[in-house]
């Protein structure tokens, strides 16, 4: 990051830096008025209030080694709700591979077995929208190895052409813990262009050393001209839409999309074998906002 965004950043975030911390605790109840934006509707929204799973009709579930050479086994187990909260925890535990064959070149196949799991839930096929505000409030763990995420992808096309955006990641970069706000498009694997914020991690503990303690809010402003990413109403990104589309004209950004929550372990979450397990990843809600004369 340059030195005027990161200084703009570093103002914003004492503005609302007052406002970002939050109890460790959901304090939300069943009778209290959500905040909906000045002419917006609440289209979807899941609060974790029942079962003891994510519901269902909303979510599904990713299972085994699936991107990144990521160390964690996906798994359903690996997903609780209680207390009004969604948990996905990271535990060091052996998991054999069904599909594993030393003589694969794939990291998916060689491998005899994982020794993390964790869970990876989505809403492909179950919901999906085009435009609006995406809010989540969620409380990360920021210990070395963790790779948490909040992100949407497009519902046509492969990646990276169907458009991904990362309105949260923590992960390391040159061997430093950061947090980001991405998009990425592109015709292929080989040809992926990048829009990224990339803050280091330090500057949020300067700001709060408690800040790890805390849930915070992560939102997404989306219009057919931008993508603004926020973080405890700090703006982290702006994503001009004019700028990201494919070679052969098709952008990702004008299509409807899906969400993912993630708990990611190694690759670019760094070594986890020295930290203790397990760890949690809490989604207090989620929530989808739309304006009142949008046809959805």
């Amino acid at each position: 990051m340059n030195e005027v965004k990161l200084l703009k950043f570093s103002l914003s975030i004492l503005i609302v830096m007052f406002f970002g911390g939050c109890k460790n605790q959901k304090t939300q109840t069943a009778t209290e008025t959500i905040n909906i934006p000045s002419g917006y509707k609440l289209v979807w929204q899941d609060e974790f209030d029942s079962g003891e799973k994510p519901n269902p009709e909303f979510w599904s579930y990713e299972y085994g080694f699936v991107r990144n050479s990521e160390l964690q086994w996906y798994q359903e187990d690996n997903t609780l709700v209680n207390n009004g909260l969604l948990s996905i925890t990271g535990r060091q535990e052996e998991v054999k591979n069904p599909q594993y064959d030393s003589a694969s070149d794939s990291w998916k196949k060689n491998r005899k077995v994982a020794e993390y799991t964790s869970s990876s839930i989505n809403t492909r096929g179950k919901f999906d929208f085009k435009y609006g505000i995406l809010e989540v409030r969620a409380k990360i763990d920021t210990s070395s190895g963790m790779w948490p995420a909040i992100w949407t992808l497009g519902v046509d096309r492969d990646w990276p052409s169907n458009g991904e955006i990362d309105m949260m990641e923590y992960y390391q970069i040159d061997g430093k813990p950061h947090i980001l706000a991405n998009a990425a498009w592109g015709d292929n694997w080989q040809n992926v262009s990048w829009d990224s914020t990339q803050i280091p991690f330090t500057e949020f503990l300067k700001k709060d050393p408690q800040w790890p303690k805390k849930f915070h809010i992560w939102k997404m402003e989306w219009t057919p001209q931008f993508i603004k990413l926020y973080l405890d109403d700090a703006l982290l990104n702006e994503i001009d839409l004019a700028k990201t589309q494919n070679p052969d004209g098709f952008n990702g950004f004008h299509q409807r999309h899906y969400m993912l929550l993630n708990l990611a372990i190694g690759s670019n979450g760094g070594d986890p074998s020295q930290t203790p397990f397990p760890k949690n990843y809490q989604v207090d809600y989620v929530r989808v906002f739309q304006k009142s004369d949008q046809n959805l």
